[in-house]
């Protein structure tokens, strides 16, 4: 019996084995997937194998094989459903098999099913189905897979080091200060010349002054006076000069760095929903803090010192060729090691703080995520847990630090025993210098004053290394939020809206979080006032339906209308402006009540705000609080109730009188009776306007005049609630469920 061999590689390894032993005389492996849930939804390992004769199956639950050869009959259909993959194999028999799998293998799904169907029809017809022709990404050339609508290369999310280059992307806020900056640096030109004086007169000092008079010759007076006043005005100017550019840049700095987190800030607050799904708060916190404060200090310090070291060195070098050729050329002996010793050492600083600054960020992370949900941490008593948390970030982050200080604390004093090392070569060759009449004593002293200052300037500047690159890993991490485009653009030609009329129309409308499918094909018609109820189980893609209608996301497929109008022509905020939502978990922000009712409105007067509180039924309590209106609202409205938080977010909305209303689970997640003030504030609030309301309790919805059931992203029945419990269909069995449930948890309460 001969057998080939089969393509294993596209098996697990631990399945390999066992799927060898399955496989028929010239069987092949095309695809496989693991299932990892089994029919109880319980984490456990099966596999399914499309070959070039057959679809194979072993059951998480079992250790038999199933098998099933190829027909015409023969189907897989696939579906996801709260976060679980389905795929089906059914026939005109029914269903054959079931399995079931988490997200993550979804895309390996997909991609077993179109392997299944291409075998199959060449098994069925005889011809093998034309291959479709290459996609290839535009941006890196990659070649993708038939199936894949994003690039994995360009997706992926790569640690790139930051190339000191990104700093002169700051020139585009420095350039509204270009005058000041020139004032600056004509002042550092000039206080850095003053600093040469007193080394360019130890020559004649040393010539004229002290050698004749330790020689016993007469010196005047007037020319030591000469002197030291030159070495004090010197001294005065150097200071008044340095003093005036030091202030003048740090004013600079400190307005570019301002300019900079504004810019970041305001950009950060255009970025769609999608952006903030990925990122951490306390990343986003520390760019805009910590990273922006790192740049202001090496705009105002180090920069400014690495400009004046440069000049330094360069006036040095043309004052030490005019004392002596041969003693400024012997003086230039180490730099090729001091460079090569730079050269080494910087590309292992560049990707050792932009790893710091990454692990950093995790440090912050634990800090946003357990100071806002204090209460949780202290109600499941988990500080210690939240402890240990951070004592391991803050070891993770100290690690990283010391591994690059070991680099750093080597080449700093290799720098410093280079410089030693030269000044004492131009000793010696000063020296010889003398001895042979080639040089006086007083230029081997003003050379070496000056080379002193020299080599000095070049260990400072040898210093900046270190600060210049983790400048650039802050930019870096700056500039990835400012170059992010949206994925909700503002349109080229915006249609301004001039009346709101509330017609809200959905056209074939789709949506996808990466690979998966949410909505799709959804077309729907919302007439101006109508109150429509969405319901369906969880998952079913009720919220996403309302965020594309808010347009925190845009849609993948078809197209939402306003008044006829593509929502996606109008400008973003003026949009928005006539939409308020009331959401499950209200946010309140620190401050006062009547700032936060006014967050939508913050011209209202007091009347209004008032006006508003009484429409929401929030008024009564408001006044019972001891400053009224005026009192202050902890964080996240800590202080408040549920209820009082979620009648304060309604008047929010009633304040700015949109003329669209959406409700995404208002009542959720409060008492029966509180519920009952909700829902008198609530009736107050959808009367006149076009509302789109969630409810997971579908009792709440008897006032809709129409519900949308939704079941797997689509559209199942449309009707009222009297329409729908006569059919008998999707409502009526979500329905009679949920008052099962319900008579349940009665039963249980007594």
């Amino acid at each position: 019996m001969t057998m080939s061999a089969p393509a294993i590689s596209i098996v697990p390894e631990s399945w390999a084995s066992e799927v060898n032993a399955e496989l028929r005389p010239n069987e092949q492996v095309l695809h496989s997937v693991e299932t990892d849930l089994n029919a109880r939804l319980q984490f456990k390992s099966g596999l399914l194998v499309v070959t070039n004769e057959r679809l194979l199956s072993r059951s998480p639950d079992t250790q038999t094989w199933e098998s099933w050869n190829y027909h015409a009959d023969l189907q897989l259909r696939h579906h996801d459903h709260a976060g679980v993959g389905h795929l089906e194999l059914f026939s005109q028999f029914g269903t054959l098999a079931h399995w079931r799998f988490t997200l993550g293998q979804n895309l390996l799904v997909i991609r077993l099913m179109d392997g299944f169907r291409e075998k199959q029809q060449e098994v069925v017809t005889g011809q093998a189905p034309a291959k479709a022709e290459q996609n290839i990404c535009p941006s890196c050339k990659a070649i993708l897979e038939p199936d894949q609508e994003e690039c994995p290369v360009c997706t992926k999310v790569i640690h790139t080091p930051p190339s000191t280059w990104t700093l002169f992307r700051l020139w585009r806020f420095a350039h509204p200060y270009r005058f000041q900056l020139a004032i600056g640096f004509t002042l550092m030109l000039l206080g850095t010349a003053s600093h040469m004086i007193p080394r360019y007169l130890t020559k004649p000092l040393t010539d004229e002054v002290l050698i004749p008079f330790q020689s016993g010759k007469h010196v005047e007076l007037s020319l030591v006076g000469m002197y030291i006043g030159g070495l004090l005005g010197a001294a005065i100017m150097a200071w008044l000069l340095s003093w005036g550019k030091t202030y003048i840049l740090a004013l600079v700095s400190e307005r570019i760095g301002a300019d900079l987190r504004t810019a970041t800030y305001e950009h950060l607050l255009k970025l769609s929903l999608e952006y903030f799904g990925s990122k951490r708060t306390g990343d986003l916190m520390s760019r805009i803090g910590s990273e922006s404060d790192r740049i202001c200090v090496y705009l105002s310090l180090h920069l400014l010192d690495f400009a004046t070291d440069v000049l330094m060195f360069l006036m040095t070098a043309a004052f030490l060729l005019q004392i002596n050729t041969k003693l400024a050329l012997v003086t230039l002996l180490p730099l090729p090691l001091i460079a090569w010793a730079i050269h080494m050492v910087r590309d292992k600083l560049r990707t050792g703080f932009e790893k710091i600054d990454r692990v950093w960020g995790e440090v912050t992370n634990v800090l946003a995520d357990t100071i806002p949900g204090i209460r949780v941490v202290k109600a499941f008593a988990q500080e210690e847990r939240e402890a240990t948390r951070f004592r391991a970030a803050n070891k993770h982050n100290l690690a990283v630090n010391d591994k690059l200080n070991k680099v750093w604390s080597l080449f700093s004093p290799i720098v410093s025993f280079l410089t030693d090392i030269g000044i004492l070569v131009v000793w010696v060759f000063g020296i010889w210098q003398v001895s042979r009449n080639e040089i006086t004593v007083g230029d081997l002293v003003a050379a070496v004053a000056f080379i002193s200052n020299f080599y000095g300037r070049i260990d400072s500047m040898s210093r900046i290394v270190s600060v210049t690159q983790k400048s650039a890993s802050a930019a870096k991490r700056i500039f990835d939020i400012l170059d992010h485009v949206s994925s909700v653009p503002e349109p080229q030609n915006p249609v301004s809206i001039k009346e709101v009329k509330g017609q809200i129309e959905l056209r074939e409308v789709g949506f996808r979080y990466g690979n998966r499918s949410v909505n799709r094909g959804i077309n729907l018609s919302i007439k101006p006032g109508e109150m429509i109820g969405l319901v369906g189980h969880s998952g079913s893609g009720k919220s996403t339906l309302v965020n594309l209608i808010c347009r925190f996301y845009d849609v993948a497929e078809g197209a939402i209308l306003l008044d006829g109008v593509d929502i996606r022509s109008f400008p973003v905020a003026q949009y928005r402006s006539n939409i308020g939502l009331v959401l499950q978990e209200p946010f309140l922000f620190f401050g006062t009540i009547a700032d936060n009712i006014a967050y939508g409105k913050p011209d209202a007067t007091r009347e209004q705000i008032i006006a508003a509180a009484r429409a929401a039924h929030a008024h009564e309590f408001i006044l019972r609080l001891p400053q009224g209106y005026d009192s202050m609202v902890g964080e996240r409205g800590q202080g408040l109730s549920g209820g009082e938080r979620q009648r304060i977010s309604i008047a929010r909305a009633l304040l700015i009188d949109p003329r669209i209303l959406i409700m995404d689970e208002a009542t959720a997640s409060v008492d029966s009776e509180t519920e009952k003030e909700i829902q008198k504030a609530l009736d107050n609030l959808v009367q006149g306007r076009t509302t789109i309301a969630i409810a997971h309790r579908l009792s709440t919805l008897h006032k809709a005049d129409r519900l949308v059931v939704l079941d797997r992203g689509e559209v199942v029945e449309i009707g009222s609630h009297d329409e729908l419990m006569s059919k008998e269909g999707a409502y009526f069995r979500l329905y009679e469920a949920q008052a099962r449930n319900e008579a349940a948890a009665a039963v249980a309460g007594e």
